[in-house]
């Protein structure tokens, strides 16, 4: 009996095992997986997928010995895939740090818009107010030199200097006629003599010179951020349509999808394998790396020298003050004044009445300053200092501590990329030829000099365009320092943290991605941005849909009013527990 049974068993397993071998091999030799990837990665008509993998496929980047799912079409559509991808992955990252440069620049400049617009409103009711006689035909001088101020800030090329000189010419006929000589009625052709003569007979003694010095020094330094904020956003504009090197697209294919040739579309690169390759396609932008930090560092210094002492607040907020002292200054050396313009624009006589011409300058045509923001001015029935001063340095502080996280943006950006969806660590990983545990290829650094020993992607020369960009940005750097000598001098802000050094080039051997700049910074950036966390980024997580970021103090507690209470309340306790002690 049990040699009845035992051939039936055995011919039962063998008969169970050549059916599951069968099944196996049908699932090897299948190319769905490959043709669904293919499908929801839309990289191209499902047609060019094989069924089954075929062995006389002739490939140029994915090339391996035994049966493949890819054809060459495939193999054409992954490159034109990779590159969009790879393309709209560092859009993603610089689209970030693009609207937080052009929305602060739009905050700055609302800003500055508003204070040039509060301190023409103050001056203007100065000559309302106090010098009625003269304010009607004043007021056109008033907004021409604010219209003035206001294109200077903005980055026109006018002079601070000549618009006051030309304010105070203006000025000078009305306050001689109106106020020191009331009864000579207008000034007529002796205006003409008064205002070529001004600045010999110097009737407003050091007043003008000492307002122009105030200005110049405040509006400078606001005019600098200005085109700063605009050169950065030069800076990754270009960025953004950086070009792809054929050498960098076989590269990035045999990363991203060569695998999928095999059926493995799971599989994810190796962290050293992904920075050589992104390294290697990134040489160029890296290059910004050393000019970027430069910049970024002067954008501390400007925002500093802007905001942090309230300078360009009080030097808007001291014109009428400085217009004030220079009429009053006319008004008490009226006689010497009288007798020195008799002198040199003839006998003072009743002439016509005629108007005295508005300002002839043809360069200045806006009427008034405006903002988009900037409300109608209103006199404020409390000081104007406890209404405007701190607006600058809330929006400094808000700008700083986002621009520092970005300082080393170009240095990092390949890690970046390697560290969003397109790297995993597991055990196994993908080496551009096989499935292995971990890579051991040499890491390189950032940089096109780094790139000679990159095993990956062999870079030939820099990008053109980025290196009219770097070059661009060192010009623009020294600009700025040959406007502003002190600039660059002082020390870096240390409660913001920037811990770095200049040099970025050298090699890197370890597998967990050590940056090639020398900072260490990388281990830092846990959710792929720089200096950031995964619950404080600098913009948000959604770069394909946001708004430019709002103009707002992160992390910046309440002002000093509210702070107030609480002390109010400690003091009143303390003072309770000292009588209860006593009774």
């Amino acid at each position: 009996m049990s040699r009845r049974i035992c051939p039936r068993v055995n011919f039962y397993w063998i008969f169970s095992v050549l059916f599951l071998v069968k099944v196996v091999d049908v699932g090897a030799y299948s190319c769905h997986e490959v043709k669904t990837a293919f499908q929801v990665r839309q990289i191209g008509p499902l047609k060019w997928v094989p069924e089954t993998p075929g062995t006389d496929v002739e490939l140029l980047v994915c090339k391996h010995q035994g049966p493949s799912c890819c054809t060459r079409k495939m193999e054409e559509s992954y490159q034109v895939a990779v590159r969009r991808e790879t393309l709209q992955n560092v859009r993603s990252y610089s689209f970030e740090l693009k609207y937080l440069i052009s929305g602060h620049a739009t905050a700055f400049q609302d800003t500055f818009q508003y204070l040039l617009s509060f301190s023409q409103g103050h001056l203007s009711s100065l000559l309302e107010d106090t010098y009625s006689p003269l304010s009607r035909e004043a007021l056109p001088h008033v907004n021409a030199l604010f219209s003035s101020l206001s294109l200077y800030i903005r980055g026109h090329n006018l002079s601070i200097e000549a618009a006051i000189t030309r304010f105070y010419d203006n000025l000078f006929p009305l306050v001689y006629v109106r106020l020191v000589n009331p009864g000579m009625g207008a000034a007529g052709k002796r205006g003409e003599c008064l205002r070529a003569t001004r600045q010999d007979i110097n009737p407003f003694g050091p007043h003008p010179d000492t307002l122009a010095q105030e200005l110049r020094h405040a509006l400078g330094a606001g005019r600098a951020l200005s085109l700063a904020l605009a050169e950065g956003t030069e800076v990754m504009n270009a960025t953004e349509h950086v070009s792809l090197t054929k050498e960098c697209l076989k590269g990035l294919t045999k990363m991203q999808y060569c695998s999928h040739c095999r059926g493995l579309t799971l599989i994810k690169p190796c962290m050293g394998y992904c920075l050589n390759v992104m390294r290697g396609c990134l040489a160029s932008v890296a290059e910004l790396d050393g000019p970027w930090r430069r910049y970024v560092a002067a954008l501390e210094e400007l925002t500093h020298t802007v905001a942090g002492q309230h300078s360009l607040e009080l030097a808007l907020l001291g014109v009428r003050g400085h217009v004030n002292e220079a009429i009053l200054h006319a008004q008490l050396h009226g006689p010497t004044l009288t007798a020195t313009v008799n002198k040199v624009c003839g006998l003072s006589g009743k002439e016509p009445t005629t108007s005295v011409h508005p300002d002839p300058t043809p360069e200045v045509t806006t009427p008034t300053v405006t903002s988009s923001t900037a409300p109608p001015f209103v006199v404020p029935s409390i000081p104007p200092q406890e209404q405007l001063m701190g607006n600058l340095a809330h929006l400094r502080r808000e700008f700083l501590s986002y621009v520092q996280r970005y300082k080393l943006f170009f240095a990092v950006l390949p890690e970046m990329l390697c560290e969003g969806e397109t790297v995993v660590e597991d055990f196994t990983c993908w080496s551009g030829d096989d499935v292995v545990e971990s890579y051991k290829g040499k890491v390189v650094g950032n940089g096109l000099q780094a790139q000679k020993q990159n095993p990956e992607v062999k870079v030939r020369s820099p990008n053109p365009e980025l290196a009219e960009v770097k070059e661009r940005l060192e010009r623009f750097n020294q600009e700025i320092q040959d406007m502003l000598p002190g600039l660059g001098q002082r020390e870096s802000w240390g409660e913001l943290g920037s811990g770095d050094t200049e040099d970025g080039s050298g090699d890197c051997d370890d597998e967990d991605g050590c940056q090639g700049s020398g900072t260490g910074a990388v281990k830092t950036f846990t959710d792929g941005r720089p200096g950031g966390s995964n619950n404080d980024k600098p913009i948000g997580s959604n770069p394909g849909g946001r708004a430019p970021p709002v103009v707002r103090v992160r992390g910046a507690g309440c002002p000093p009013a509210c702070l107030s209470l609480p002390m109010a309340l400690t003091l009143l306790l303390a003072i309770l527990a000292l009588q209860w002690t006593l009774l």
